[in-house]
Formats: C-alpha cells, sequence, structure tokens
C-alpha cells in the first residue's frame, strides 16, 4: 500500500514543476535587458557587489567583493521537456555541491520517513486528494534543514505559479534566505518537437533512442519509424514510444509550461536574478553558458 501511495507522490503535487537556486547570475543579454558599455557594479539582494559584463550582459560576482555570510546558494531551475535539464542539472549539482530537490522525490520521502508532514501528504493521497501548496512548501521547509543543504539547494519541479513562487519567498524570508539564481534553459518549440516527438525508448532497460539523432542499428536510411524497424541493438526487441512523445501531447506540455514558466521568471526579474540560457545548441556549449552564471 505504502509503495503505491509513493508512487503517485509526483502525480499529486498541486502544479509543481522546479527550480534551484543561485548567487550572481542575473538577465542575459537575451533576456531583453540593456546593459550599458563597460563593467557595472550593482549590489544583488543578498548584499554581494556584482559586476555587469558589456559583453554578454550576464550579472556575475566578483569573488574579491562577496561578504561574509552570503554563500548559500538558492536555485530554480525551468526548462521545458527535451531542453536537457537532465543532463545538465547534475554538472550543476556536482559544480555547486549543493543537492538538486525534486517535489515528487521530497513527498515520497516525507512519506517514507513517516515525518508529521510526510503523514499529512500520506492522508491526503490516500484519499485521492491533492497535496496543498502550503503542504508541499512544508515539505521543502523540511527538507532544507538537512545538513545536505548548508549551502544551498537546486529546486526543480517548484514554483509552477506565482503564487507558489511568493509563497517560497516568504518561508526562505524566515530563515534569511532568498531566491539567488532563476536559470531557464530555453529551446524553440518547433525543436523541441523534433527531439521529443523521434524519441523511442527499450521498455525494460530504459535505453534511448533517436529516429535522426540516435537511430537504432535497426532503422536502415529511408525507413519509416515503426515498431518493426525501430529495434533495441542490445536485444533486437521492439522498441516504443512514451504516450507524453507525442506531438498532440508535447504541444499541451508546452503550452502548460509557458504559461506557468513566464510569469515567474516576470516575478524574480527584478531582483535581477533571473539568467536565461540558449540550450538549442551543443550539450558543452550550454554547460559553458551554465557555467557562467553560477556562483
Amino acid at each position: 500500500m505504502l509503495g503505491a501511495l509513493l508512487l503517485l507522490a509526483t502525480a499529486v503535487v498541486s502544479g509543481s514543476f522546479i527550480a534551484p537556486l543561485s548567487v550572481h547570475a542575473a538577465s542575459a543579454s537575451r533576456s531583453g535587458s540593456a546593459v550599458s558599455r563597460g563593467a557595472v557594479l550593482r549590489d544583488d539582494r543578498q548584499g554581494r557587489q556584482t559586476r555587469i559584463t558589456s559583453k554578454s550582459g550576464i550579472r556575475s560576482v566578483d569573488p574579491c567583493m562577496m561578504t561574509a555570510g552570503a554563500e548559500k546558494t538558492v536555485m530554480i531551475l525551468f526548462g521545458p521537456p527535451g531542453a536537457g535539464k537532465g543532463s545538465q542539472a547534475p554538472k550543476i549539482v556536482e559544480t555547486l555541491s549543493i543537492p538538486q530537490l525534486s517535489t515528487g522525490d521530497m513527498l515520497r520521502a516525507a512519506v517514507a520517513a513517516g515525518s508529521e508532514v510526510g503523514k499529512q501528504a500520506k492522508d491526503v493521497m490516500a484519499s485521492g486528494g491533492l497535496v496543498s501548496d502550503e503542504l508541499v512548501v512544508s515539505i521543502i521547509r523540511e527538507r532544507i534543514t538537512e545538513a545536505d543543504c548548508a549551502g544551498g539547494f537546486i529546486l526543480d519541479g517548484f514554483p509552477r505559479t506565482v503564487e507558489q513562487a511568493k509563497m517560497l519567498d516568504e518561508m526562505l524570508e524566515g530563515s534569511g534566505d532568498t531566491v539567488s539564481l532563476v536559470l531557464a534553459l530555453e529551446v524553440p518549440d518547433e525543436i523541441l518537437t523534433e527531439r521529443i516527438c523521434g524519441r523511442w525508448v527499450h521498455k525494460t532497460s530504459g535505453r534511448s533512442y533517436h529516429v535522426k539523432f540516435a537511430k537504432p542499428k535497426s532503422l536502415v536510411d529511408g525507413a519509416t519509424p515503426s515498431e518493426e524497424t525501430m529495434l533495441d541493438d542490445e536485444t533486437g526487441e521492439p522498441l516504443m514510444q512514451r504516450a507524453d512523445d507525442t506531438e498532440e501531447a508535447l504541444t499541451k506540455r508546452l503550452q502548460g509550461y509557458h504559461e506557468q514558466t513566464v510569469p515567474i521568471l516576470a516575478h524574480y526579474a527584478p531582483a535581477g536574478v533571473v539568467s536565461k540560457v540558449d540550450a538549442n545548441t551543443a550539450p558543452e556549449n550550454v554547460w559553458e553558458s551554465i557555467a557562467k552564471v553560477l556562483p
């Protein structure tokens, strides 16, 4: 019974979506904010002096100017399906030495641990209800008190709405913290459609293929992708497409993502902590851009 409840944890989170933190990233030149020529120093919300360079338009913290007690990184990570969050997030975690926290994982862990908020979530899920924003925030508040979050954390899957963002801000204010980086990976919708809708997977092993970028050996040039032509390289078993990897499903997912994300970026923009990265390029180039805005 508990196992079934754990599996339901991700699905019942009310509107949560993604997010980690950082310290001195700001609007990149792609965000549309004008940057004057020459280097400009500006204090951010954590009292750090940041330098804005005219070439990149990206705020970066000068290590020599960082004040004591302002080292905690609270980052929110955004990216539509297919943008490459899954491959870039582990690198961010390794670089910053802070954990990536997803709402689904935190809910499952709280339920499994039998904490007070975990028991509340378990009761809600058992009744078929949705876990409230207040309860999700409580679970986050409890999780970030653990030792691995002492230097900060990356939120993935929360907030999904401006109201959730405001609740997060209020919660962080209680401990003297604040969101220090909102990182958004950006890829045109038409590119995402090509990436996502061309994916096929081997159900048993999870091995992933793509009709254009990572073809299985069974798909010869000119052949139409199907269960007969898309076979796993190792077992020869038919591959499958996930139900949400269809163009119709992806269109709805992207619409929801844009409707949720744009207002949240606008919410944090005045604080100068939003950084947008062009993820429509080679993974190593995407990482290079990300690394520039990390604290």
